[in-house]
């Protein structure tokens, strides 16, 4: 699919394309709708961008609550997007080590506790210990900060599946 496909998708099919580009958030595709045509991925990205921080404070902590746990319990039992799945299989974190697993694990929780949303990476950029890494290091960041760094990963994230949903990669 190309973008001039993508612009002549009816609103329900838009959403469907779309909808999963921002994890179990369609509402990112349906503020984009009205904004149709764009000329380039590059805009509909940036759309789809904008939209979120438009949003403001609450939905975007609800975006980033809709985020797993990396290598977490909904990996363990298959429950992952298959987005999700493919993404955190590239970073390796089906293939880790026990010790490292339980790192992770534990990690995610202090995270979690500490912010109030799940820690997000965009895992096909990583590797297991960069994502250890980053996380120790996110974890000293005040919550504005560490708020405003995951939404700067979810966009990442975003982009490659937009990107992967066009065919560009």
């Amino acid at each position: 699919m190309d973008i001039q496909e993508a612009n002549s998708l009816d609103p329900a099919a838009f959403i469907e394309t779309f909808g999963g580009i921002y994890e179990h958030s369609a509402w990112v595709a349906e503020a984009v709708l009205a904004s149709r045509p764009f000329a380039t991925v590059a805009e509909l990205t940036t759309a789809m961008a904008k939209a979120v921080v438009d949003a403001g404070p609450g939905p975007q902590l609800e975006l980033l609550c809709a985020h797993p746990d990396l290598a977490g319990r909904l990996a363990d039992t298959g429950e992952l997007t298959a987005e999700s799945t493919a993404e955190q299989k590239a970073a390796g974190l089906d293939d880790m080590s026990i010790e490292t697993k339980t790192a992770l694990v534990e990690l995610n929780a202090a995270y979690l506790d500490r912010f109030g949303f799940p820690f997000v990476i965009c895992a096909r950029l990583n590797d297991a210990d960069s994502i250890l890494a980053a996380i120790r290091q996110r974890q000293d960041h005040s919550v504005e900060t560490e708020m405003a760094t995951a939404l700067a990963e979810v966009d990442k994230i975003a982009e490659l599946r937009l990107r992967e949903t066009l065919c560009l990669e």
